[in-house]
């Protein structure tokens, strides 16, 4: 969550607020409560490091609401300061559920709030500034999920990969999430040219309200906007259906959409996002295509096609999908910016 801090020469002391006054995004000292072998915390470069017993981190009030992880929030952190790491990138809050099938979050305490005089730093002071309103205008491959864990992101690197071969400049982003600079930066190393997130828009998650998300990401659309990209890749995190924001995510930027790829968890997943989304999917991959049983089975439940994208005799059919939406579609989206 501290990527985005730009603290330059200026000297920043911790104090303890009353709970009170603590607010979504800010800045707070926590201290590491325990071991907890095989966790790990994300630092700035996005790099992992073992957290030890009696470690300060900064990191960002935020809440998390994910299905197959965990849940919890800032807003549930009692009078004690006992709380813990909801995101390996740094949000933190009070745990309220887990899944049995992953390990416990590394326990922190609070230790006081980051400052700077008599003012508290949060993630919104280092968020993408409001500015201009350049209209979004470039063509958008659009990745949504069935749920977490359902193979958005390694979608997201091969659609970048083969869009680069291609010779195309392409702009990745997640825009909505957790927040976790590993997801977006593999897009950068699958080739992508620029990457966002709404951590830019200084949000530490978009488990918040859809006013307080739409007001954050206006201006980092802006930004995205100005980039000179052929087109963009953008990942929605979970499924838009999950509390974070996702539709409105994709409400801001439908007209631009001209290939909508759905990430299944399994074939049922499938026939439940047609049923429940509005924009239709026009290609399914994903976990649900991992073999040629559950290829079978989307086809049997939807029509679909299912295709593994990752296995390299997969790439004709996906190149000939991008080449048919990003030379009609996308090339008209193009002259009108």
């Amino acid at each position: 969550m501290t990527r985005i801090w730009k603290p330059g020469s200026t000297k920043y002391s911790v104090r303890t607020l009353p709970r009170e006054e603590w607010a979504f995004g800010d800045y707070v000292l926590v201290e590491v409560r325990g071991s907890f072998r095989g966790r790990w915390v994300e630092v700035p470069t996005g790099r992992l490091i073992a957290p030890s017993e009696g470690d300060l981190l900064i990191g960002a009030l935020g809440s998390r609401f994910a299905t197959l992880e965990i849940t919890g929030s800032w807003e549930d952190v009692g009078a004690d300061g006992r709380m813990e790491l909801l995101t390996g990138g740094g949000v933190v809050g009070r745990l309220r559920s887990k899944s049995t099938l992953v390990r416990s979050p590394v326990r922190l305490s609070y230790r006081g709030h980051v400052v700077d005089g008599a003012r508290t730093r949060s993630m919104s002071d280092f968020a993408v500034p409001a500015g201009g309103s350049v209209p979004f205008r470039t063509p958008v491959i659009l990745l949504t999920g069935s749920s977490m864990s359902a193979g958005k992101t390694t979608a997201a690197k091969v659609v970048v990969a083969r869009l680069k071969r291609a010779g195309l400049s392409v702009l990745g982003a997640k825009l909505t999430g957790a927040g976790r600079y590993r997801d977006i930066l593999t897009m950068r190393d699958a080739g992508a040219d620029r990457i966002f997130d709404f951590v830019d828009a200084g949000l530490p998650s978009t488990h918040c309200s859809r006013d307080h998300y739409g007001s954050a990401m206006a201006p980092l659309l802006s930004h995205m906007a100005a980039v000179p990209a052929d087109v963009a890749v953008i990942e929605i995190g979970a499924s838009p259906l999950e509390p974070y924001n996702g539709t409105t995510a994709i409400e801001m930027i439908r007209d631009r959409v001209v290939l909508h790829v759905l990430c299944a968890s399994d074939p049922y997943a499938v026939s439940g996002a047609l049923a429940a989304y509005e924009l239709p999917p026009d290609l399914v991959t994903g976990t649900t295509s991992n073999t040629e049983a559950g290829v079978q089975l989307v086809s049997r439940l939807t029509g679909m096609r299912a295709l593994d994208i990752r296995r390299t005799e997969a790439f004709p059919e996906l190149d000939a999908l991008l080449d048919d939406r990003l030379g009609t579609v996308g090339i008209r989206m193009l002259e009108e910016r």
